[in-house]
């Protein structure tokens, strides 16, 4: 069981890494920082190694339909500057399962979506908040979603989900998960600005 639990954990760690530093790859700036470095936890099998170059691909293919929408753009670029600590972004987070539900095109949205806002700052010329959200993301996953995770099989058992949600993005986007990114976003700010402005009380 603690191979398995090793196994999940190390996946979602250098699969987030991925799905960020393909989005910060594609930048044309000095500067992008290096997501994954020498320190990046190793993968142990070629098995693992091929996992995550799948996930990454259906992820990447997943959130692409979301690239030319206009409205999510606008929305991230609102939060850049509220996320001023672990919790207003963690606060953020929540709204992808914010009626408790988690899925593994949920999960794929949210790792999207953290390279989505890694970009951002560093337009805004914030690249030091990239650590941050790359950190803050990890936690989050290991807080709240891994053992959902281990509960469903491990990451290997998401192929199947993320084949499907893919499929349906090729052929048309669909308005209920448009709806869901965008209510992962919606909230955002106002959640952000309070949790900004009650850590500057304290």
């Amino acid at each position: 069981m603690a191979c398995v639990e090793t196994s999940d954990d190390r996946v979602g760690e250098v699969l987030l890494k991925r799905v960020m530093q393909e989005q910060l790859d594609e930048m044309l700036s000095s500067e992008v920082p290096v997501v994954v470095s020498a320190e990046t936890q190793e993968l142990e099998s070629e098995q693992e190694q091929k996992m995550v170059l799948q996930l990454a691909v259906m992820i990447r293919t997943i959130g692409d339909a979301f690239k030319e929408n206009r409205e999510l753009d606008d929305v991230i670029d609102g939060m850049v500057g509220q996320m001023t600590s672990k919790t207003s972004y963690w606060n953020l987070v929540e709204k992808v399962f914010e009626d408790g539900q988690i899925t593994w095109e949920r999960i794929a949205v949210l790792f999207y979506v953290a390279g989505r806002i890694a970009v951002k700052v560093v337009i805004a010329h914030l690249p030091e908040l990239v650590k941050d959200i790359l950190k803050w993301t990890l936690e989050y996953f290991r807080s709240k979603l891994l053992d959902w995770i281990q509960k469903h099989g491990g990451w290997m058992n998401s192929f199947a989900a993320l084949a499907r949600v893919q499929v349906e993005r090729i052929s048309s986007m669909s308005a209920r998960s448009s709806g869901l990114i965008l209510v992962f976003l919606g909230g955002v700010i106002m959640g952000s600005v309070i949790t900004w402005k009650l850590a500057r009380r304290t």
